[in-house]
């Protein structure tokens, strides 16, 4: 059975398009059928590529977040998904805010697959941080491929 996943930060650029293309990557050298999408809860940045920043950091690891582009979350989203993973809690906020009555499925913080101490994904669009995003993008990936094999 094939598992959707869809990621969500804030604009759709950094985070959220990081974490799509190193989960789909993963998933895929590990043979893990899922289908994996990525959003914002703003729609700044809708029909745009990742942020050039995390393009390259990912490039620097083999992923290629080149062909992504933003969309912003929408209701539909929670029928149309199996798991829908938060970079932070105001995303989580957001999300909770845009949940159709009735609907019941699981929306979490990302990290809680990490076995980082971290609870969030932090925004690196200002602060930058591109390396440390990837870091635990990529070990929070590795601990829902292991949740999912289960």
């Amino acid at each position: 059975m094939t598992t959707r996943i869809l990621f969500v930060c804030l604009g759709n650029i950094c985070r959220s398009p990081t974490a799509h293309g190193v989960f789909d990557h993963m998933a895929r050298a590990a043979g893990q059928p899922v289908e994996v999408d990525s959003a914002g809860t703003g729609g700044w940045h809708v029909g745009d590529p990742p942020d050039r920043r995390a393009q390259a950091e990912a490039a620097k690891r083999g992923y290629d977040l080149s062909q992504l582009r933003a969309r912003q979350a929408q209701p539909q989203d929670f029928a149309d998904f199996d798991l829908i993973l938060a970079m932070d809690r105001s995303n989580l906020a957001a999300l909770e805010r845009m949940r159709p009555e009735g609907n019941d499925t699981p929306v979490r913080l990302f990290l809680e697959y990490s076995d980082s101490l971290q609870e969030e994904v932090p925004d690196p669009y200002y602060e930058g941080g591109f390396d440390l995003v990837l870091d635990l993008i990529e070990d929070a990936s590795r601990g829902l491929l292991r949740d999912l094999s289960r």
